[in-house]
């Protein structure tokens, strides 16, 4: 019998289906970051983007295809999920919203880099 991955768990958090598929170098996906440029410079998950909340959308439009699996962590949930919804509201097909953000993440001893990491 095959264990399911925690992508496919109904239960599995965000930060649990993330930290498998980047153990599993699944492509096709992002980690954005929209809390300011010093806290991203200072700890950050690794491989992840920055992209302030003032510059998000426009960033995301330039940058990415719509049908791209974006992660997105801020300073607080309600960063995170008002950040999500901007980009859901653009058009972005799959927005997932990371629980908990960076404190989530070291949680699952999740890498992290940075000047403080």
């Amino acid at each position: 019998m095959q264990t399911l991955p925690y992508a496919l768990k109904p239960n599995a958090s965000a930060v649990e289906q993330l930290k498998w598929r980047l153990n599993w170098g699944e492509p096709a996906l992002t980690i954005v970051d929209v809390r300011d440029r010093e806290l991203f410079r200072s700890e950050r998950i690794s491989g992840a983007v920055s992209m302030p909340m003032d510059e998000l959308v426009a960033s995301a439009s330039s940058t990415f295809e719509a049908i791209r699996d974006i992660y997105i962590y801020g300073e607080s949930e309600e960063q995170a999920t008002q950040a999500a919804s901007l980009l859901s509201d653009a058009g972005f097909e799959s927005v997932i919203s990371i629980p908990g953000g960076l404190k989530a993440w070291k949680g699952v001893s999740g890498s992290v880099e940075g000047i403080n990491a």
